[in-house]
């Protein structure tokens, strides 16, 4: 499973920016809470990420902020003690759109019951979700009510389970044809540039994304989604098999610049992943097996960090033991490398052969280390 950007599956990065005069408030009131109970919130506001947390007194907490315009948030609320990361991936969470606004959060138990007022961006979006038949976490929750409606019988019946699956799948087809729908009727919505940006996806088909995005409000292609998105386009073209790997340089851990084009002559795995990426820690050991089968005969690793928490990466390398190359310039989602290959998920990798060429991508696992036998065991 890939971690991506606007998905439940997706990690928004925190990221300490200079601080700036205040122009949001949160103001939240959940039942009657107090410590240990906490509260979290990242947001993405610009490409850049940001963080902060706060305890609950008799339930009540406030964040403020500064942000450029249209922000995306996570916030999940302890109310045991068991710290942020069991909040986030097991305990009260939500994802939500803000703007330079002061609003309430409020709700007798939890965050997932909650009441947004005074949030006109978040009303908006509220209003974009249910033309386009909701997020992906109430589709995903909606598949699992569907599978759970089988009994214990059917739920072992791959038949049965290929069915709910089926229903999932056109379930998140209608969904993206909505949003292309969204994106074309509704040329000046912050939100037409996420449904466009979400359904174009890694592999955007420009032909039918890029009349969409030039007829886009000229404000909303200058913002950094937009910019991100035009990037995606363009690199769609330049990183397909059989063109040559776009050339970058970018620094290592001590600061020593390390080219792409230091290494025409092996064949190279250009791999993007971060120290908070399960699926890229779970690759990580057959990565290790295939660097120490082959690394004599001419392949190397060139690993591209989306962290920005240097002491998270540099732990992350040694814990798992990787002992080839690895550069980043820790602006985790923003990291110019990243963006220059049309990276919005992770993990992602490109295998670049002896001339530059890149002869596949998004390979790991078992297709990895069978082309890799491929050329090394002719």
């Amino acid at each position: 499973m890939n971690i991506t950007r606007l998905t439940i599956a997706a990690i928004l990065l925190p990221f300490l920016a200079a601080a700036q005069t205040p122009n949001f408030s949160l103001t939240g009131k959940i039942g009657n809470l107090n410590k240990p109970a906490m509260a979290y919130i990242d947001y993405m506001d610009n490409g850049v990420g940001h963080e902060d947390s706060v305890a609950l007194v008799n339930g009540s907490f406030k964040f403020t902020g500064h942000v450029s315009g249209h922000a995306y948030a996570r916030m999940a609320l302890d109310h045991t003690g068991g710290g942020k990361g069991r909040a986030v991936y097991t305990g009260d969470v939500i994802y939500f759109y803000f703007g330079q606004e002061h609003f309430t959060v409020t709700s007798k138990d939890s965050l997932q019951n909650a009441v947004f007022t005074g949030s006109k961006i978040y009303d908006e979006s509220e209003a974009y979700n249910k033309e386009i038949g909701g997020t992906i976490m109430a589709l995903t929750k909606a598949v699992n009510i569907d599978f759970n409606r089988g009994t214990p019988e059917q739920q072992k019946d791959t038949a049965y389970m290929k069915a709910v699956d089926q229903r999932y799948r056109k379930n998140l087809q209608t969904r993206t044809d909505k949003q292309f729908l969204f994106a074309k009727t509704h040329p000046n919505s912050y939100f037409a540039l996420v449904a466009l940006s979400e359904a174009a996806g890694s592999k955007v088909d420009v032909a039918k994304v890029q009349p969409l995005f030039n007829a886009l409000n000229k404000e909303l292609k200058a913002t950094d989604m937009g910019r991100e998105l035009a990037q995606r386009m363009e690199a769609s073209g330049i990183t397909a098999v059989g063109k040559t790997a776009p050339l970058f340089t970018q620094n290592n851990a001590v600061g020593k610049p390390v080219a792409l084009a230091d290494f025409k002559g092996k064949v190279v795995l250009v791999e993007f992943w971060a120290s908070w990426c399960g699926p890229c820690r779970a690759e990580n050991p057959n990565l290790v097996k295939q660097y120490q089968t082959y690394k004599d005969k001419g392949f190397d690793i060139i690993s591209v960090s989306l962290d920005n928490v240097k002491e998270r990466w540099l732990e992350a390398i040694e814990k798992d033991g990787l002992a080839w190359t690895h550069v980043s310039d820790l602006k985790g989602w923003n990291n110019e490398v990243g963006r220059l290959y049309g990276v919005r998920a992770v993990p992602a990798s490109f295998l670049v052969d002896a001339q530059g060429k890149i002869i596949g991508n998004g390979l790991r696992g078992e297709p990895l280390n069978k082309k890799l036998a491929e050329i090394f065991n002719q």
